[in-house]
């Protein structure tokens, strides 16, 4: 949870009776004009599209400083809530589960390249995460959520003597299954997995060589979906994967990846 959610989510202190040793600190005004905005702009007062008072209105209103009011707006802006356009104001924005985890990819990206254990983690979780799409892509995949399926499959057949837009289209064939779920969390997740792994290993994803394993094993995996047959795409996927896992062996954080030192 970062530091604003922290901030606006936490209880307002007044003046209290200090128990067992524990100092109990006021929070800051900055802080405090934050809940009040997202408080508003939950409730509908101010809605999507609409803009914010001005810093000046703000301040009156909360009898607060510019400082403490600019704090508040930027934590805003970092939420993803608003956009502050300069001479113009903040415009409140439309929030979705692709805009908040996007928000969390750059401290990710960092925690990640840290850490090759994390980074084989996220493989394993990437595994689990997607056998659950294709089961479900299988049960419930319309004809034309095939048919849109399938044009993927083709634009990844056709690139197959083209490394980087084979790379390109295998990932987009699998955003493709998890777009079947209609699941905007599935989507979400599944796009920042996929964006978190192809930084880490994207000269092994290319894996030259063996893009007609890749290729075959797709096919079956769209078969199984296409013909709903949830166990068969579970075993294609979790083939898929496990062998590809394989293949590419342990990640590697590449020098240029490690965070800097102090």
């Amino acid at each position: 949870m970062s530091d604003e959610y922290a901030a606006a989510g936490a209880a307002s202190q007044g003046d209290s009776k200090v128990v067992a040793g524990e100092r109990i600190f006021r929070r800051k005004l900055s802080h405090e004009v934050l809940a009040r905005l997202l408080a508003r702009i939950r409730s509908g007062e101010f809605e999507v599209g609409s803009w914010l008072p001005s810093e000046r209105d703000l301040m009156q209103s909360f009898g607060v400083g510019r400082p403490s009011v600019r704090e508040a707006l930027q934590s805003l802006e970092r939420m993803g809530l608003i956009a502050i356009v300069h001479g113009e104001g903040a415009q409140v924005l439309s929030l979705s589960a692709e805009k908040v985890i996007a928000q969390i990819t750059d401290t990710a990206m960092h925690l990640l390249s840290g850490s090759n254990d994390l980074l084989e983690d996220l493989k394993e979780a990437r595994l689990q995460f997607e056998v659950g799409m294709a089961r479900m892509a299988a049960q419930q995949a319309t004809s034309a959520q095939i048919d849109q399926l399938r044009q993927l499959l083709e634009e990844h057949k056709a690139s197959l003597h083209n490394p980087d837009l084979f790379l390109a289209t295998d990932i987009a064939f699998h955003r493709g299954i998890a777009a079947i779920s209609g699941n905007s969390i599935y989507m979400a997740v599944s796009q920042a997995m996929l964006q978190w792994l192809e930084q880490f290993y994207h000269d092994a994803v290319r894996a030259r060589g063996a893009e007609n394993t890749t290729l075959n094993e797709h096919v079956k995996l769209f078969e199984c979906i296409a013909d709903h047959n949830p166990d068969g795409a579970t075993k294609a996927l979790t083939e898929h994967l496990t062998r590809a896992n394989t293949h590419y062996g342990p990640l590697r954080v590449r020098p240029s990846q490690r965070p800097l030192r102090g």
